[in-house]
């Protein structure tokens, strides 16, 4: 990852920016909330259906998951693996891929086992463009803005880049007919993403014009170094007070307690939610109600500054990458970070045992507030292809099917894992080891994982311990994850102007928490954000939510 910036949004946070709570609609009326051109709302649409859920019958888990996200757990391995797919997708085509990446960028296809293995299963020739995080905003748009775009495009993370809705209904392929219904039993590990996950991708003008990329229920949490943190004096039931004290004693020999970002923005996500703070939005009675102009939400941001102000975090968290700060937390520089839930996975090996990884409770904060987490978006993203013909459509969609292979199958070894004997060796119990090079060749550098992937199952080879702890973790935390309400609806206001305003936000955070500014430049930010049109955001999701209501 290269060059942050911090009014460049993290790891999955979304575009929508605050605004006054506005009324949904009683009665539904057709609304323009047309950018440029294109109406992409779905305000007096038709929508169309979802596509039928066809659930694969897999290998039972040892802990059972949730309808609605909680993983199901597998303590070992599956012994017998199914086949998912029959016939290769391709038959020698080349496809230009393009997508975010959180790891290091990939060897050349040439140098590279995973990259072949992968291109050989699918019959096709995967040609990548990976876009670091730190310059997703950048390059995206700079894509966008051209005529030779890539076949397939993965929008996710959390970004949602201006125009985005308008540039999908004008340069990609309606999905629509391929997909909805019973249509997508053409594609049969596509029918086995659940319908949360099509939902909180969303429609764009009442119509499907992607392939979600399914999270579990778990959002941004605290990633903690658990030996250090409990010599420190973490405790069930702990408060903020104590969180600071833990934090202190954590710090000490240039070793910080708090690890941050410039992108995780001093891990604003979590502190919000623990705060009480909706994530972004919170719906009352009809109403859309911005978290950002709530007493919690600024409560969380003089808090972080308390945090900052006590020498807690790594220096310089503003001119740090999110790759930098993983690395800070695996070698012991920082005792905790804010990632996504998905970084239990890559995690666990990077950290070879130097400690136990935890996800940490969420802290009672001294305002009173119910503590909360993210309930993360079923669709961390979502994969859509330029406008082609219907036959290459179809080529493209087989691919993304293969890639959606789920846990159990030996297609799935294959994408998660590699090739036995070159990427993984396997252990006395038969679960998949990564080698020395399936810790370089694999799923985060060469990131297939962000086009198309299998739901998330809770499963890290031979380590049932991990898996135990994480799945009671998950338990725990689910009365507290707290959803968002305009997961897939669209605002064409937010489409033209949500960047820029999001940007504003994180400006005035980094610099608050920084201490550049004061903490009463917040409510400055939040009365420019409204004026810049946030009110008219939270109408155009109080219609949109009606609309799909």
């Amino acid at each position: 990852m290269s060059t942050p910036s911090f009014s460049r949004r993290s790891l999955l946070r979304s575009i929508a920016a605050s605004g006054a709570a506005v009324a949904a609609p009683s009665v539904l009326a057709a609304c323009s909330t047309s950018a440029k051109k294109h109406d992409v709302g779905n305000v007096g649409k038709k929508l169309v259906p979802w596509p039928t859920y066809v659930p694969f019958p897999g290998p039972a888990p040892d802990l059972p998951g949730t309808a609605d996200g909680i993983q199901p757990g597998y303590l070992t391995y599956p012994k017998d693996l199914a086949t998912a797919v029959h016939d290769k997708p391709g038959k020698g085509e080349t496809i230009k891929v393009m997508t975010i990446t959180y790891g290091t960028p990939p060897k050349p296809a040439g140098q590279n086992k995973f990259w072949t293995a992968i291109n050989e299963a699918l019959g096709v020739n995967l040609e990548f463009t990976v876009v670091p995080d730190s310059d997703y905003m950048t390059k995206m748009a700079t894509m966008m803005a051209g005529n030779d775009l890539p076949d397939v495009i993965n929008f996710g993370g959390g970004h949602t880049l201006p125009r985005e809705a308008d540039f999908v209904v004008s340069k990609c392929a309606d999905l629509s007919d391929h997909l909805t219904g019973d249509a997508i039993k053409a594609y049969p590990n596509l029918a086995n993403l659940p319908t949360y996950v099509w939902q909180d991708m969303g429609h764009i003008g009442g119509r499907l014009w992607g392939v979600p990329v399914q999270r579990s229920a778990p959002g941004n949490c605290l990633w903690i170094n658990n030996d250090v943190f409990t010599a420190a004096g973490m405790k069930d039931g702990w408060t903020s007070d104590d969180f600071l004290e833990v934090a202190k004693a954590a710090t000490h020999d240039k070793k910080y307690g708090l690890g941050s970002s410039a992108p995780l923005l001093f891990g604003e996500t979590m502190h919000s939610m623990a705060w009480g703070a909706p994530q972004e939005w919170k719906l009352d009675g009809g109403a859309f109600v911005s978290a950002y102009t709530t007493d919690e939400y600024r409560a969380s941001i003089e808090y972080m500054s308390k945090l900052r102000q006590a020498g807690l975090y790594n220096p310089n968290v503003l001119g740090t990458s999110t790759v930098d700060c993983k690395t800070f937390f695996y070698n012991g520089t920082v005792g905790s970070m804010v990632d996504g839930f998905g970084a239990l996975s890559t995690s666990v090996p990077s950290i070879k045992d130097a400690f136990v990884l935890d996800a940490a409770v969420p802290y009672k904060p001294a305002n009173g507030a119910k503590p909360g987490m993210q309930r993360a978006k079923g669709a961390w993203g979502y994969t859509v292809l330029k406008k082609t013909t219907p036959d290459r459509v179809k080529l493209i969609l087989r691919v993304l099917d293969y890639l959606a292979s789920p846990f159990g199958t030996k297609e799935y070894e294959l994408n998660h894992f590699g090739v036995e004997g070159t990427h993984f060796t396997r252990d006395k119990d038969g679960s998949p080891i990564p080698t020395e090079l399936g810790l370089v060749e694999n799923p985060v550098q060469l990131p297939v994982k962000y086009l198309c992937d299998a739901p998330q199952v809770l499963y890290i080879p031979g380590r049932p311990d991990v898996v135990q702890r994480n799945h009671t973790w998950q338990l725990k935390v689910a009365p507290m994850l707290v959803p968002n309400p305009r997961f897939g609806l669209q605002s064409a206001t937010a489409s033209r102007v949500g960047a820029a305003i999001d940007t504003l936000r994180t400006d005035t955070i980094g610099s608050i928490v920084a201490g550049r500014k004061p903490l009463s430049a917040w409510d400055d930010t939040v009365k420019k954000m409204r004026d810049q049109g946030l009110d008219q955001i939270a109408e155009d999701y109080a219609k949109d939510y009606a609309a799909n209501h």
